[in-house]
Order: C-alpha cells, then sequence, then structure tokens
C-alpha cells in the first residue's frame, strides 16, 4: 500500500523557509524597482508586508535597505507608511544606511501629497542621527509655513525632536520665535497646542542656562496668552483642553473679577462627557478659590454633581480614577457630601478596589442624621463574599463608632458581630471593641458581658487574639475566669508564634495579678520565666522589666503597669495634614490615586524597599567540588526576582516575628543584661541577685512556688556546618514553599562590605568561606538578592536563607528557614557573624 501524501504548507510570511528567502527578496525587490508595469504597487506591498514581518520578529533584513528606498518612488500611501517603518527602524542602530535615506525623505518632504509631506517630515525628523541635523532644518522651516495643517502639526513636534538631537541647532534657527507665532495666530488648534506643549518643554530646559528663556516660560502664562486659549477652549480636542487647563492652574488672577470671569468661562466644560477634562476643570477651579474661603466652599458645592455623575458612568477603572479624586474632596469637607452619602453604596458588581474606597467614604461622611442608615448598609457587607470587603466593612463601622457622639446603636451591632460563627467577623470585631473600650470605658459591662462567652481557642488571627488578651487583663476583676483564660494561654506560650500576642500577654497577666493576686500567682511566675528565655528582644526585654521592677518594690510596679485609666479622646491619623494638603496640591495626577505627594514616589531617596517573592524560578546546581565556587550559580534576571511577597508578615522583620536583633556573646565584654542561664537561676534562686531576702520575699515566693531550683543550663555547642554541602536545586524550591519562616531579621552590613558588593561574586566566595553556599542570586544596585543554603554536620537538616541588601541603607533583610527549628536561631547568629565580617577579612 503506498504511504499516505504528505501535505502541503505553504510558508508562513513571519517565518523565513531558509536562509536564501532574504536574498529572493532583495532580487524580487531590485526587479520592481523600475518597473512601471499594471500591478505592480500590489506586488511590492507582498513583498513590503514579508520585509516588515520579518523585521517584526527580528530577523536582520538590514541588508534590503537600498531596494527599498528605490521601490518607495511611488504615490501609494500604504508603501509610503511601510518603507518609512522600515527606514527608521534602521537608521537608529545604523547611521550609515540612515545616511542614504536623506535624499528620498526630503522629495518626498516637497511631495503634492499633503499626508506623504507630512509623513516624510515625521520620518526625517525621527532618524534621531546627531550628523544629520543639517538636513532638518530646511524642511522643518518649509514644514511650519506649509498650508495643510497636517504638515504643520508635524513640523512642531519635529522641531522638538530636533531640540533634544541638537538645542543649539533649534535655537539658532530660531525655531521657538516660530512656534510662539503659531500658537498665537495658527486657525487649526491642533497645531497651537502641539505649539503649546513644544515651547513648554523648551523653555523649560532652556530657563535654568537662559534669562530670556526664563521670561518667555513666564509669557507662556500671562493674561493675553492665557485669555486668548481660553477663549478657544471649545475648539480644542480633549487632549488640548487638558494641556491648556494646566496651563491656567499656574495663571494667578490679578483680582476676584478676573478670577469669576475664568470660571465663568470654563463652568459648561464640568459638564463634559471626559473626565480628564472635568478634572482638569475642577483643579482649576479649586486652585482659583483657595483664598476666598465663601467661594471655595460654593466651589464644592458646585463640582459634586459632575464627579457623581462621572462616578457611575464609565469603566471600573475609570471610575476609581474619579472616585479617588472625589474621595480627597470628601475628606477635606465631608459636610458637604453628607447628604449624598447614598452613592457611595457598594454594588455587587464592582471591583473590590472601588468598594474599598467607597468604604473609606462613607466612613468620612457619617454624621448624627445618616449614622443609621451607613451602618446598616455597613452591616450587610459583613455577610459579603469578599472576605476582605467584609473585614473593611466591619472596620469601617468602628470607626464610625470611634468619632460618634451616640453610639449606642453601633455597640449593639459589634457585639452582634462577636456572636456570628466567622471567624474573621469575630477577630474584626475584637480588635473594634477594644478601640471601643479604650474611648468609651463605660460601655464595658455589656461588652464584657459577650466578650466573657468568646474561647481564645477560637481566635487564631494575632491582633484579634492580642485585643481578647488585653481585655482580659484590662477588665479581669469583672470577668470571672480571667486567670484561668490567661493561664492556659501561658502554658501554650511556645505554641504562640506571634510576638505582639506574647507581649501582650505578658502585661494582661501582670495586670491580672494586681487585680487577682491568688488566681494569677503561678501563671506570672510562667509567664515572666518563659518571656525572659523567649528569643524575640522585645519580648525578652519586656520580661526582664517586669521581673525586676517586681522585685525593686510591688507597689511601684502596680503604678507603672496597672495606673488608672484614662479615656482615649483622638486616634492618631495614619496621614498628617501636609501630606493631605500637598496631595490636594497635585489634584488630577497619580498623587491622588496613591494618596501620597509626587515626591514619594519618584524621588529616588523616598522610593521604598523593593518587595521580593519566594519564587527561585528556574535554578541549576551543580556538584559541589574544592573550587572556590563549586556551585554554579544562575543570576536571576529583576524580573523572576523583584516580585512582590507572599509573607508580608515575616518580611516585617523584628515588629512581628523572629529574633530582630541577636548580640553574638563575647566572653571578654560584660552585658548589662544577664545571660539566660543566669536569669534561669535568678528566677528560681532570686537570692543571687544581691537583694536582701526580706525584701523580695513575697516575690521569691511568687517566682518559686515551691518548685525545686533548677541548675543553669549549659550553653548549646557550636553549630557545625557540613563544608561539602549540596542541594539539588528542585529540592530546595520544594523546601522553601513548604518550610515556614523560622527567623526574619534585618542585619546591618559593614561600609567595607558595601564597598565589595560591588562585585557580588565576592559575598559568595566569603561565604562558602563559612560553609554557607549560594544556589541563587540577582537584581542590581541599590537591591541585591541572594539565596542561601548550609547543612548541618553530619546530619541532613538543611537551612534555607533569602538575604535582600541594600546597599543604600547598608541594610539586609535575611529570612530563614530550617528543618530543625530549634537551631534556627544558632545558624542566625553564625550567618550574622559571617555577614559581618564580609569586606573585612
Amino acid at each position: 500500500m503506498a504511504p499516505p501524501a504528505q501535505s502541503q504548507r505553504s510558508p508562513s510570511p513571519s517565518q523565513p523557509s531558509g536562509k536564501s528567502e532574504v536574498s529572493d527578496l532583495k532580487l524580487q525587490l531590485r526587479q520592481l524597482a523600475g518597473s512601471r508595469a499594471p500591478g505592480v504597487d500590489d506586488s511590492k506591498r507582498e513583498l513590503f508586508k514579508k520585509v516588515i514581518s520579518y523585521m517584526t520578529i527580528g530577523i536582520d533584513v538590514s541588508s534590503l535597505f537600498g531596494e527599498m528606498v528605490m521601490c518607495s518612488a511611488t504615490s501609494d500611501i500604504v508603501l509610503k507608511k511601510m518603507c518609512y517603518l522600515y527606514v527608521g527602524n534602521y537608521a537608529k542602530v545604523n547611521p550609515d544606511l540612515a545616511l542614504l535615506t536623506i535624499n528620498f525623505l526630503q522629495r518626498d518632504c516637497r511631495d503634492e501629497d499633503p499626508m506623504i509631506r507630512g509623513l516624510a517630515l515625521r520620518s526625517l525628523c525621527s532618524l534621531r542621527v546627531a550628523n544629520l541635523v543639517e538636513y532638518l532644518v530646511g524642511p522643518l522651516g518649509s514644514g511650519l509655513k506649509d498650508g495643510n495643517s497636517y504638515v504643520r502639526m508635524v513640523a512642531v513636534m519635529g522641531v522638538l525632536k530636533l531640540y533634544h538631537i541638537s538645542a543649539s541647532t533649534c535655537i539658532d534657527a530660531d525655531f521657538p520665535s516660530i512656534l510662539k507665532h503659531l500658537m498665537l495666530h495658527d486657525s487649526d488648534t491642533q497645531v497651537v497646542a502641539n505649539c503649546l506643549s513644544a515651547l513648554q518643554e523648551i523653555w523649560s530646559a532652556e530657563a535654568s542656562t537662559s534669562e530670556e528663556a526664563s521670561r518667555e516660560r513666564e509669557a507662556l502664562i500671562s493674561k493675553p496668552v492665557i485669555y486668548y486659549l481660553l477663549n478657544r477652549i471649545k475648539e480644542f480636542s480633549e487632549w488640548a483642553q487638558c494641556l491648556v487647563l494646566e496651563l491656567v492652574t499656574k495663571y494667578v488672577p490679578s483680582d476676584s473679577s478676573e478670577i469669576f470671569d475664568i470660571m465663568n468661562l470654563l463652568e459648561d466644560r464640568l459638564q463634559h462627557a471626559n473626565g480628564a477634562v472635568v478634572l482638569a476643570t475642577i483643579r482649576v477651579f479649586l486652585q482659583l478659590t483657595l483664598s476666598m474661603t465663601d467661594v471655595h466652599q460654593q466651589v464644592y458645592e458646585r463640582i459634586k454633581a459632575p464627579l457623581l455623575t462621572l462616578v457611575s458612568s464609565g469603566s471600573p477603572e475609570q471610575s476609581y480614577a474619579v472616585l479617588s479624586h472625589l474621595h480627597l474632596l470628601v475628606m477635606r469637607a465631608p459636610y458637604v457630601f453628607s447628604s449624598d452619602y447614598k452613592h457611595f453604596y457598594c454594588q455587587y458588581n464592582e471591583p473590590s478596589y472601588v468598594k474599598r474606597l467607597k468604604l473609606e467614604m462613607l466612613t468620612a461622611v457619617a454624621n448624627e442624621s445618616n449614622t443609621y442608615e451607613i451602618v446598616t448598609e455597613l452591616c450587610e457587607y459583613a455577610a459579603n463574599v469578599d472576605i476582605p470587603i467584609a473585614r473593611e466593612s466591619i472596620r469601617a463601622v468602628g470607626k464610625i463608632a470611634l468619632q460618634q457622639y451616640d453610639v449606642n446603636a453601633i455597640v449593639d451591632r459589634l457585639l452582634q458581630f462577636l456572636e456570628m460563627e466567622k471567624d474573621y467577623v469575630t477577630a474584626e470585631a475584637l480588635v473594634l471593641v477594644k478601640d471601643l473600650l479604650r474611648k468609651y470605658p463605660q460601655w464595658s459591662h455589656d461588652c464584657i458581658a459577650v466578650v466573657g462567652n468568646i474561647s481564645s481557642k477560637n481566635v487564631q488571627e494575632p491582633k484579634a487574639k492580642a485585643a481578647l488578651i488585653w481585655m482580659l487583663g484590662e477588665y479581669s476583676q469583672d470577668m470571672q475566669d480571667a486567670p484561668y483564660v490567661l493561664e492556659s494561654l501561658v502554658e501554650n506560650w511556645d505554641e504562640e508564634h506571634s510576638a505582639e500576642v506574647r507581649l501582650h500577654l505578658l502585661t494582661a497577666v501582670m495586670r491580672c495579678f494586681f487585680k487577682r493576686p491568688p488566681e494569677t500567682q503561678s501563671a506570672l511566675g510562667a509567664a515572666l520565666a518563659a518571656g525572659i528565655a523567649d528569643f524575640h528582644q522585645d519580648v525578652h526585654d519586656r520580661a526582664l522589666f517586669y521581673y525586676r521592677i517586681l522585685r525593686y518594690n510591688v507597689s511601684v510596679a502596680e503604678r507603672v503597669v496597672n495606673p488608672p485609666k484614662q479615656a482615649v479622646s483622638v486616634f492618631a491619623d495614619t496621614q498628617s495634614s501636609e501630606i493631605k494638603d500637598r496631595i490636594f496640591d497635585e489634584f488630577n495626577s497619580l498623587s491622588v490615586l496613591y494618596q501620597k505627594p509626587s515626591y514619594m514616589f519618584t524621588d529616588k531617596e523616598h522610593r521604598v524597599p523593593l518587595e521580593f517573592a519566594d519564587e527561585l524560578g528556574n535554578l541549576s546546581i551543580g556538584e559541589a567540588a574544592n573550587n572556590v565556587v563549586p556551585t554554579q550559580m544562575v543570576e536571576e534576571n529583576d524580573k523572576d526576582l523583584l516580585l512582590t511577597t507572599s509573607e508580608k508578615e515575616e518580611t516585617k522583620g523584628s515588629r512581628n516575628n523572629g529574633s530582630a536583633y541577636t548580640v553574638p556573646y563575647d566572653g571578654s565584654s560584660t552585658s548589662v543584661f544577664a545571660s539566660q542561664a543566669q536569669i534561669e537561676s535568678a528566677v528560681s534562686n532570686p537570692t543571687l541577685a544581691g537583694h536582701s531576702p526580706q525584701a523580695s520575699f513575697a516575690i521569691d515566693d511568687l517566682l518559686g512556688l515551691g518548685i525545686p531550683a533548677t541548675p543553669a543550663v549549659p550553653s548549646p555547642p557550636q553549630l557545625k556546618l557540613n563544608t561539602k554541602a549540596a542541594l539539588d536545586p528542585s529540592t530546595f524550591q520544594q523546601k522553601w514553599r513548604q518550610l515556614p519562616v523560622a527567623l526574619s531579621q534585618e542585619i546591618s552590613v559593614n561600609p567595607q562590605g558595601v564597598a565589595a558588593l560591588t562585585a557580588p561574586q565576592a559575598l559568595l566566595r566569603h561565604m562558602q568561606s563559612h560553609s554557607i553556599h549560594c544556589i541563587a542570586s540577582g537584581g542590581q544596585s541599590p537591591n541585591f538578592k541572594f539565596f542561601f543554603f548550609a547543612q548541618k554536620f553530619e546530619e541532613s537538616s538543611n537551612y534555607l536563607v533569602e538575604c535582600v541588601i541594600n546597599t543604600s541603607s547598608a541594610k539586609a533583610q535575611v529570612k530563614i528557614k530550617a528543618d530543625d527549628q530549634n537551631t534556627s536561631q544558632d545558624f542566625s547568629t553564625l550567618f550574622e557573624s559571617a555577614l559581618s565580617k564580609f569586606g573585612t577579612s
């Protein structure tokens, strides 16, 4: 039986069938170059399409340059466009080829068709080759005087391109003066807008070196120019209107009548369908009336309707941009929008980022007249399937409660949240009830009655557990089981990973002890012992402080830890008024969307440190050998490394968990604090501290509780690492994703180490000399990222490290994961010691 015939498939025009394809194209283009046969333009189009497609996918077709230029001698506008695209692409990288295009582009600049003239002039100015600027002056001068507005519009932007190639040539040719004349006298508004844009850029750049340019820049915001542009604003395109309105914001009117004239002239712009025009007009109104309080108030009333209309129309992205500006105005004048609160109700189909912004606005506009309706609506959102929005809605209810005088109904709603069977609802409600009791202590009886029914075992979120513990300590006299709940929490001290919770637990047990000593005595002793032995510096310090102040004087300790409480009147705002005013001054910009002034995200020194992801990407590692760097490192690029982290809680460093600061033990130095063994010995036998037994008898009995003194725990043996450790990259990735973060800390890098990081390989060799190997590295100054691993000597236990070094701050953010969690602190000390020696050895 004959084999089946293979299907004949024609090669794709974007994929050359062989090396001779480009040569074939060159031959075909040469044959068509001088041909005048019918249909030759159609054949050229097909060939040009092939050339452009090859060029687009990265195939070098620069050898066809001459043939393409010869074939461009046609009146077909499509062929001209494709030829200009080809010429512009290769002229930038090959100035010698660009010289060949000058003649035919200059010829096309004199073509009868204005479209071809404009396209040729734009392509000529887009070559951007410094040694060809002399060929641009003539065509640009002719283009600025051309009778067709399209050619003049292209020529204006060509002048700006010429300025960036050679500023002196542009100034010597007196092009800025020609642009100024066109701006004030040209009949086409697009030409006027282009002139305004080009002149602003040119004179702003020249103002630092030329007084004349500085005067010309000031002349742009003079009364004649501003009034001329405003009188023609209806003729401009939407982009040009925004440009003119931005210029108007810089104009300072001479008196109030001039302000009203401008506002009357722009009144109809508030009804424009384009949101950018409306926002630009609003900015003008707000800026002009800043010094006129009554009129400024009326402006808020006037701009309210256009903004609310824009929010309800258009895409979610556009609605968010408008809503962000409305949010800024609501925060400045909430009373103006209090009657329109229903416009800020969340719709079921809105994205979460829009809902979150609306919740903030509902919180801001709440007052005595609308609080009930707003709180009722927010309570409906608490059952939302979108958990983050449900959390935000509960927080919004709490914020309203903290800013109102009559909170009866709101407290009842919050207590109902505590009785719901959803963990996240209970968690958020607990945090809010704590804040509510800090401001309204008179509600403690009602709140504690409900809080007392909540089991601490059902509360897992750190902030919520910390709030519950705070209430157990603060109101232990009203909660019958408070000492026993706290005791159970102390017994599970080692299972609590949040330092915040452990800190609150120490304080709560202390307060409970002063109110109910017999029932809390054993819990306090256990809590102080556990706290002093805690690896987290803050927890250790607080426990040691409590222990010492109790030994000094119990009455003093009570006055310090459990003083009479005063109600909190005002909670701290997250943003200062200065920052808010700065954002308001930058209305109709990204500052409003980011909710921070522009310098915070444009100035390099104010940029926040980049966050990194735990994903390692594709890594490869070779067999360990005796070379200087036995591991084959893969330099990760920024896109692989500089991503957002999925473990934000761990990367916060010392504030959340892990040892924030570890001082290497030096036997020759005298520490202010005793070692852990000495502390434990002092806890079990306080007389060692040098105090008289009579002075500390009560505390001795408290901490002893009849338990025999435990001998001092000997220092653990020094951790030894395997010098020839090897780890498969897939195993590294799997372990990194599965293991929890054992420690997260910030380490200072010495100046010599920062200087040596100009060659990151030096750090890899240095760390390997300490048996810590690098499996991947990447980043660029000032942020470098390294992944290290190490293995315990004669054991299969691994330590994984993510180290992010910022050379600007000379800080290293270190995240450690370990198979053996018990030795992670020892490894952390070893790693810190090795890193601190980098650059000094």
